[in-house]
């Protein structure tokens, strides 16, 4: 399945209506995804979304308008009625935007690895999840009931703008979920396991086969049965790469969000203060570092943006926040390439692409030694975080750590602190990294596909647990 390069459509219509800044972005999005539930099929679904957005800057106000139909007039009209948008908007406006740096926007064709999953049948994927949900029910006899999904994401964007941009771009990004629940005398546990990426099917499954995730939620959900509560307090912990990802992305990502930063979260005013001991490197990215895959991989931003890494903090110092073209002009810097739409008739804001902390020189082994008491935790749950940095997470199982030794599975305990603070305690970082982040969306207005993860990382939080 493959939509002709609709950018030299774009580009002509652009010649004809040029005057002041014009962006136009095409983009098709098509989903497809099957669900099973106690061994019928909950759901199956295909959709597609297509259209052209237009955005156009004058009298230092933004208009925008969308059309689904892909052709001249069509565009010709959205880009006439973006233009009476930003007329209308700029007389009752007092502050304006800046003209926007100038930067070297993408040109030509940009395909992800793995597009050839568009092609393969969805019929392999139902039977696939209809045999995990069958195999996790029953793994054992304390399993109650177990749902098993996959959802498939393949986009194609054609972004050109006034000042240079003409890219087509495509991707495709799959994920898998497996949950079995246990029960025993009235108590339920669950056990759950996700996975998504950017690419095809290989790489869905390139660290843990979907039989490996299906065991070890099952398995998860029957030993938290008879697992206790680790105690509360002031603990130094060992965090998993995805609770590593989720405090990255939650606690610490938005509030560099140049927008977030403009509103007055914690990071501003903080450029080249130390927020972080001088293990800790962190980063977002377009590409997927370290290892194939990350979930929130592209190529192109959505102003036509080449998306790069950017360095956040540094050895514990920040250096920089996240920024789209028009954040960049108020700030003075490049753009960062994290312009970022869900639909065609969404305007971009400033989103999050592959989170991270950069890994250290410490292996796994050698990060557990070194603590006397406290925890190994694992497992992302839900959570929140706000503006200051404040956060609390649910993790899904714990360890005691003991004297350099891993002790009795415990069940999940909520964590919270303040993420700088947090930073700051790290005392060690593992060389192993593994990207865990990449099912679900992250919510800011709209939806985006980000991933988010690292290595072990040591550090010291609040544990609630049970006197």
């Amino acid at each position: 399945m493959q939509t002709q390069d609709p950018t030299d459509l774009l580009a002509e219509v652009l010649a004809k209506k040029a005057g002041g800044f014009v962006e136009l972005r095409f983009h098709k999005r098509r989903t497809r995804s099957v669900a099973v539930e106690k061994g019928r099929v909950d759901s199956s679904r295909i959709s597609e979304h297509t259209g052209v957005g237009v955005r156009v800057l004058e009298d230092g106000t933004w208009g925008f308008a969308s059309t689904d139909r892909v052709e001249s007039a069509a565009i010709e009209k959205a880009i006439d009625d973006a233009r009476r948008a930003a007329r209308a908007s700029a007389a009752k406006r007092k502050e304006r935007t800046p003209d926007l740096p100038r930067v070297e926007l993408a040109r030509g064709r940009f395909d992800a690895p793995g597009i050839d999953l568009i092609d393969k049948p969805i019929d392999e994927a139902l039977a696939l999840v209809l045999r995990l949900e069958q195999d996790a029910r029953k793994a054992s006899s304390a399993i109650q009931s177990a749902s098993s999904s996959y959802t498939e994401l393949y986009e194609e964007k054609g972004v050109v703008t006034s000042d240079g941009a003409k890219a087509w771009s495509r991707l495709v990004r799959p994920e898998f979920r497996i949950m079995a629940v246990a029960s025993e005398a009235g108590e339920l546990q669950r056990g759950v396991e996700r996975v998504g990426v950017t690419g095809g099917w290989e790489c869905l499954f390139q660290h843990d086969s979907p039989e490996v995730l299906t065991e070890r939620a099952s398995r998860t959900a029957v030993d938290l049965l008879k697992a206790g509560y680790p105690s509360g307090g002031r603990k130094r912990v060992l965090l998993s790469p995805n609770l590593v990802g989720i405090l990255t992305h939650e606690a610490i990502g938005h509030t560099v969000e140049a927008d977030f930063v403009a509103s007055g979260s914690c990071a501003r005013g903080k450029l080249g203060a130390r927020v972080g001991s001088d293990l800790v490197t962190l980063c977002d990215s377009g590409i997927s570092e370290y290892h194939e895959g990350a979930g929130g991989s592209l190529p192109v931003d959505d102003e036509g943006v080449p998306t790069q890494r950017t360095t956040i903090i540094d050895g514990g110092k920040l250096v920089s926040y996240l920024h789209d073209r028009e954040s960049a002009a108020a700030f003075g810097v490049a753009p960062t390439g994290n312009a970022r739409a869900w639909e065609y008739d969404d305007e971009p804001l400033i989103r999050m692409r592959n989170t991270y902390i950069a890994p250290g020189e410490q292996t796994y082994d050698e990060l557990v030694a070194g603590i006397e008491d406290g925890l190994l935790l694992d497992g992302a749950g839900n959570g929140q975080a706000d503006a200051n940095g404040e956060f609390m997470f649910g993790t899904l199982t714990a360890r005691t750590i003991k004297n350099g030794k891993l002790g009795e599975l415990q069940r999940g305990v909520n964590i919270s602190g303040q993420a700088f603070d947090v930073l700051c305690s790290v005392d060690g970082v593992s060389s192993e990294f593994r990207w865990d982040l990449g099912s679900g969306y992250c919510g800011k207005g709209q939806p985006a596909k980000v991933d988010a993860g690292g290595p072990w990382v040591s550090c010291e939080v609040l544990v609630g647990g049970r006197q």
